[in-house]
This record gives structure tokens, sequence and C-alpha cells, in this order.
């Protein structure tokens, strides 16, 4: 008779802390990805376990480093404040994500949508334009003068004026058919300006668009556009995550909130200027809660992975590992995943 390991002969103490799609309760049930995540290791090397629900991350880990349980699951960062803590180990990475922010949104003034018109590239695309058809105006007249003096009189002021009209007409595609070259060398031009016209519309509606996008995303994040803009601001995160320690690394003040729809509220309700805390989570949040008062910033703050966290010397910690690796390649990892979060 085989003589039981030590995780078979007894209960597992397994902490739980974190958000949805990651952990969540509904009831006496727990459900997430890292949830599914361990109940299918469990599932697989015959584990008896009961949950031990945690404040917070910090507190889970904690209550592992201290021996009051022998596992902690949840969205768990692998940062090097915790990996330099002598009393636990990190298995390897069961999820990469990023980091990011959670923004107010404001309902664009007048201004801002016209803005773009005003700018630096469409004002001087506008004036290349402009200069590109009086160019192509004097090149018609200088060609069609003399053949052609019905369309294009020999008088400068009234010929290129015509031959203006007609790069104009042919740039709009409108084709009035008023005024048309008659010669080889004004055909060669008129066809020319017209795939140049068609290339430089495009380009500068493409540029356009552009601009009106950026400027009305900026519009929308109460002035942080880039990570550096974070510096002094009051930034809402969850108590006990990394998001405090990222929150200090780009010099932010931190509000702590018990939960991330309480971190979410703040925001809302204008006593932070954004909020700290794991993509994923947020954009499960938002699907679940839908708000147009909200958004994610466009740009991340850094990148993540989560682990499990175990006491030193576990003899968990190998055969977990092992698990995780199946789990991937077995492609049973991404069905766990798109499963919560699709």
């Amino acid at each position: 008779m085989a003589i039981p390991s030590l995780a078979q002969a007894r209960v597992l103490r397994v902490g739980v802390s974190g958000s949805p799609p990651f952990v969540e309760k509904n009831g006496e049930l727990y459900e997430g990805i890292s949830v599914e995540v361990w109940r299918q290791i469990a599932a697989a090397r015959e584990l008896d376990y009961r949950f031990i629900l945690q404040p917070n991350t910090d507190l889970n880990v904690k209550a592992v480093a201290n021996g009051r349980l022998d596992l902690a699951i949840g969205p768990i960062s692998i940062t090097p404040d915790r990996m330099a803590n002598s009393e636990i180990v990190f298995t390897q990475p069961y999820f990469f994500a990023e980091q990011g922010l959670l923004l107010p949104t404001e309902p664009p003034q007048l201004w801002t949508r016209i803005k773009p018109l005003f700018g630096l590239a469409a004002l001087s695309s506008l004036a290349f334009l402009l200069i590109s058809i009086f160019a192509v105006g004097n090149l018609i007249w200088l060609v069609e003068r003399r053949h052609n003096p019905d369309h294009f009189p020999r008088q400068y002021l009234k010929g290129v004026a015509n031959g203006t009209w007609f790069a104009l007409v042919t740039l709009t595609t409108v084709g009035y058919g008023d005024r048309a070259p008659l010669t080889q060398a004004g055909r060669a031009i008129a066809g020319a300006w017209m795939v140049i016209s068609l290339v430089t519309v495009s380009t500068i509606t493409a540029g356009l668009a552009s601009a009106f996008t950026i400027s009305l995303s900026k519009s929308q994040s109460s002035g942080i556009t880039k990570p550096a803009h974070l510096d002094g601001k009051l930034m809402a995160v969850v108590s006990g995550t990394s998001s405090e320690f990222l929150a200090r690394r780009y010099g932010a003040r931190s509000l702590p909130a018990p939960t991330l729809g309480d971190a979410a509220n703040l925001v809302k309700q204008g006593d932070a200027s954004g909020m700290i805390f794991d993509t994923p989570a947020l954009n499960y949040y938002l699907k679940h809660n839908p708000d147009k008062t909200l958004s994610i910033a466009p740009f991340p703050l850094s990148l993540t992975t989560y682990g499990f966290v175990l006491p030193k010397n576990s003899k968990l910690t190998r055969m977990i590992d092992i698990e995780l690796l199946r789990l991937f390649a077995s492609g049973r990892m991404e069905t766990i995943e798109n499963g919560i979060l699709k």
C-alpha cells in the first residue's frame, strides 16, 4: 500500500483573493480564471483543499509567509518586492497581463471637435493643396493658351483663373466639362494631376481622421495621455495590490479603496484623477458594468505576470509547475481564459 504524500495526507489551506475575472464568489462557490486553474491542478493530483477568503492580495501572500496558509491563489502579480520575501516562492506564471488606467471621460466641446482643422498638419496640407492647384492651373494655361484660347485665354489672369478652376474641378472629381485641354501636353498634365489628386485627397483625409481621433481621445482622458502625466496626480488603487507599487513608481499619490468597484466609483465621483489596475480586470469590469463616463487609457503602464504563492521549500511547488505546463501544452489554459473572458 502506497504511503500518502504530505499534500494528500491533509486538507490544504488555499487562500483566495482578487477581483473578477480571476476570482469571484457567488454564494459559497468560488469562480474565475485563477480558481479554475487551481481546480484543474488539484483534480489532476487528487489534492484535497478548502478555500479561505483573504481581504486582499498582500494579506494573502503574508498568510502564506506566516504559515497560516499552504497556498495563495488569485491574480497575484510577481513583483520584485514579493520575490524578495525569502519565506515564499512563486510558481511559474500562468497569466500574462498589462497594467493600465481607468480614466473619466468627458463629452468633447465644440472647439475640441474643430481644433484639428486648425492644427499644423491640417493647415500645411491645405496650403500644399492650394499651391498645387495654382501650379497645375499655370501649367495648363502655358501649354493650352495658344491652341485652346476659348477655354484658356492668353491673358494671364483670366487664363490662369480658368486653369486653376480646371485643376480644382478635376481634384474634386466633379467634372463639369466647361474647361478641358486639347493638346497632348495638356492632357498629359491633366492625367498626371488626376492620379496625384486621388493620392493627395486620400492622404489628407486619412491625416485629418487621425488628427480628429487623437484630439478627441485626448479630450476624454482628463489630460492624462501618457504615463509621465501621472506624476503628482491622485490615483485610486485597490488596497493590497501591485497598483499601489505602480502608483509610487510613476510619482502618483494613492487613494486606496477596498475593491475594484469602490476604486472605480472614486473616479466617477471626481475624487481621483484615474485608477491604476490590471487591464484584464478593468475590461471585465466595464463589460459587466457599462459606463460611458469611464474608459481605459490606450496605453499600458507596465506588463505583469500572475503566479501562485507557496511557502519556501514547499513540496507542492514542483508539482504545480508541472501541471501548469501541462495546462499550457494541452491548450486547456487558453480554454479556461477564453471561457471566462469572452
